[in-house]
């Protein structure tokens, strides 16, 4: 039996690991969406069109302002297009309630005060599958699942507003992850939290795509989704600017001075090392590790 291939060899030698990856049926179809703010004037999407996989983890990166979170307000209905058609699960938005569209996407809040409200972190937990129509017994279930995976079992008799706001939003995620949505839209779920929580996003984010769920996650922290992400959507003054695989948005400097982003650091010190590795930019340590060993090692396996 050959053994399995170690994702840091694979990029040392020029292969990438992710490149693998791929998607089902297509779980979210946007097609030529543009959309004003007729009030302020001020045309925040423009013609964007793109496709996304069931089961891919895609990221949406661009700076304040960019329409990163306008783009995605429009999945789950919150807002309709002023031209072109958005779809997810094969439903076209425009003409659906939020409430409707709640059992295809679930969105998680940057702030969890806009999304909790009941009188302790259980009840909130059961509130969003009990509005769908969810048995009973059914969602006791996926309350103590959550319970269990988010590690709120000191915390589920307490009002949301009385823990910590890290904690307060692992609530806000845990309780869209009770509804079961066939898509999760994160925005910016690793703001305000600390190394503990982020490490559980992190772990969510995995369990979601082996459950075959398809994750939109909006965010400024790069070293985030060059974890996760399968894709980098692009976002520059309300056009989509580009569609590609982390490594590739990392290592073009043009795109990432247009919008003023930084890649991870252990990708910014691959990329500054790449002329004598040869290697694709790295994404993690240990893959930068990897590389750095293979580049090492070149000169001895040739012989002198």
């Amino acid at each position: 039996m050959t053994a399995a291939a170690d994702p840091a060899q694979e990029l040392a030698r020029g292969a990438d690991p992710r490149s693998r990856r791929t998607g089902g049926d297509v779980a979210v179809d946007i097609s030529h969406l543009t959309y004003d703010y007729a009030r302020a004037g001020v045309r925040a999407l423009d013609d964007v069109s793109v496709q996304i996989r069931a089961g891919e983890i895609v990221g949406v990166v661009g700076q304040n302002g960019s329409g990163k979170t306008t783009l995605t307000k429009h999945l789950n209905g919150l807002l309709k297009p002023t031209s072109g058609r958005v779809a997810v699960a094969g439903v076209d938005t425009a003409g659906k309630r939020v409430q409707e569209l709640a059992a295809y996407v679930g969105y998680v809040f940057q702030n969890p005060n806009h999304q909790l409200f009941a009188s302790s972190v259980e009840v909130d937990l059961g509130f969003g599958p009990r509005n769908l129509g969810v048995p009973e017994d059914e969602i006791a279930e996926r309350v103590e699942q959550a319970i269990a995976f988010f590690g709120l079992e000191a915390v589920r008799g307490q009002h949301p507003y009385r823990i910590s706001f890290p904690m307060r939003k692992l609530v806000g995620i845990a309780a869209i992850y009770t509804m079961r949505p066939a898509i999760f839209v994160l925005d910016e779920p690793s703001t305000g939290q600390d190394h503990i929580t982020t490490r559980k996003i992190n772990e969510l984010i995995g369990r979601l795509r082996e459950e075959g769920s398809t994750v939109i996650c909006v965010s400024h922290d790069m070293q985030l989704l060059a974890d996760v992400a399968d894709r980098l959507l692009v976002m520059w003054n309300g056009r989509l600017i580009a569609d590609r695989p982390p490594r590739d948005v990392f290592a073009d400097r043009d795109v990432m001075a247009q919008t003023k982003l930084e890649p991870p650091q252990v990708t910014e010190i691959s990329l500054r090392l790449r002329s004598r590795t040869g290697a694709l930019p790295a994404l993690a340590v240990p893959e930068l590790a990897a590389t750095l060993e293979h580049a090492l090692a070149r000169p001895a396996s040739g012989g002198s």
